[in-house]
């Protein structure tokens, strides 16, 4: 694995299973180190980062080597859940705490204290962890962040405003003669072509702008900043495949739901076609959720299209409902705020559009094409692209952190990488920057 900032894969498929031995209670692989010396049985179970029990100090600071202590009965030694993680002293919880789990008594702290040289603590992540991370990433890193998102954004828009301006308007709406079938070939010709070009131009400013994110925030996740040209020059070698990788995701997707609505086609049975297009619907759903970590895999594994595709589909296995759940919950928070940002402006352009047209511009649709519409709907998507964005690109890599911390002791190698000495080999040594 490369200290910064692509990480290669530890050993050969090391999310192919479930294998033991793994430290701190996750799923095995190749690359991940040894466990820590276990506690006597019977004996408290702490986690490789906490003192030992009756301690109570900050993490991170070294302790003092202390002398011998004559063994003490069985009624006065310290209980499991007495020491770090607890505030009620002996008597404070029960059960003894996992290392990445709550404690299971009352009286407990959350989770564990954890290394965090970056925006994310180094172990495994939970929803409120991982969209605080990308929102976090975006605030103290927003000269390099927001920057990329808003150069984007406001080239997209622009071609936008442009095709809908002198090709979309171009078509009737209502006309009291009938135009011809040539006139109307043309026109829906010349239109699709400026829908076409305003998508690929969509495309490659989506990519550009999620390649370089993926690097500014695999270097935030090491505590380590990032400029604009620095994230430039590692993404791009990787750019044609991203775009490659886009397309084939696309196109798949479209062919899934042709191949499932060509029967309906095939016997002029719209019920058919309309059952193959909803059974569509979940696979394509499926398929999304299984290979949406394919792009950071791409970026910082510096892989080939297919390889990013397996990883993708090992990383997402028995994990899929988590994943669909926050990369659900993402698009409909970052859906919430392009929606409070875009539609005031979008409706005071179409009433500006109306005052100066008059009634009449509601119904022939020049209203909804005005320059004002047009540009304050514009600004309105410009500004809710440069935020969101960066929240949707910050989950996705996160979410891949995230699946090889479970799997494949990913934070051994990130705390190697940002400097952490100790990380996960002494219980009694503090994990200090380098």
């Amino acid at each position: 694995m490369n200290d910064s900032p692509g990480w290669a894969v530890p050993g050969p498929s090391p999310s192919d299973g479930d294998r033991p031995g793994a430290p701190d209670g996750r799923d095995g692989g190749e690359g991940a180190q040894p466990p820590a010396q276990q506690p006597p049985a019977g004996g408290p179970k702490w986690s490789a980062e906490q003192p030992p029990p009756g301690e109570w100090s900050s993490p991170g600071t070294p302790q003092a080597p202390q002398a011998p202590q004559t063994p003490q009965p069985p009624h006065q030694q310290p209980q499991p859940g007495a020491g770090w993680g607890s505030y009620g002293g002996p008597q404070g919880g029960q059960g003894p705490s996992g290392p990445y789990g709550s404690p299971g008594g009352p009286g407990q702290w959350g989770k564990p204290p954890a290394a965090k040289p970056g925006v994310i603590p180094l172990r495994p992540l939970d929803l409120g962890e991982i969209l605080d991370g990308a929102v976090a990433t975006m605030r103290s890193h927003w000269r390099s962040v927001l920057p990329i998102t808003l150069v984007v954004a406001t080239v997209v828009q622009v071609v936008t405003v442009l095709v809908q301006k002198y090709a979309l308007s171009d078509l009737p709406v209502t006309s009291d003669a009938e135009p011809s079938v040539r006139e109307l070939v043309d026109t829906l010709g010349g239109s699709m072509l400026a829908l076409v070009a305003n998508g690929f131009i969509q495309l490659i400013g989506t990519i550009v702008a999620t390649a370089m994110l993926t690097m500014i925030f695999s270097r935030a996740v090491l505590g380590q900043s990032s400029a604009i040209g620095t994230a430039w020059r590692e993404a791009r070698p990787q750019l044609l495949r991203l775009l490659g990788l886009t397309l084939l995701l696309g196109v798949g997707g479209i062919l899934l739901v042709g191949v499932l609505i060509a029967p309906g086609i095939a016997l002029g049975n719209i019920a058919v076609g309309l059952l193959g297009g909803f059974a569509a619907l979940p696979l394509l759903l499926w398929l999304g959720i299984k290979f949406s970590l394919a792009s950071p895999a791409l970026m910082l594994e510096k892989s080939s299209v297919p390889t990013s595709l397996r990883r993708s589909s090992r990383l997402v296995q028995g994990s899929w409902w988590r994943i669909f759940g926050i990369t659900a919950l993402t698009g409909l928070i970052t859906t919430f705020v392009s929606a409070i940002i875009v539609w005031p402006l979008s409706i005071a352009g179409l009433a500006i559009g109306l005052a100066d047209a008059g009634p009449t511009a509601l119904e022939n649709g020049t209203a909804a094409s005005s320059w004002a519409a047009l540009i304050l709907s514009a600004v309105g998507a410009v500004i809710a692209q440069t935020i969101t964005m960066p929240i949707q690109s910050g989950v996705t890599v996160l979410l891949y952190v995230d699946q090889r911390i479970r799997r494949e002791a990913l934070d051994l190698e990130l705390a190697r990488a940002a400097g952490l000495e100790n990380y996960g080999t002494d219980p009694a040594a503090p994990a200090t920057g380098g």
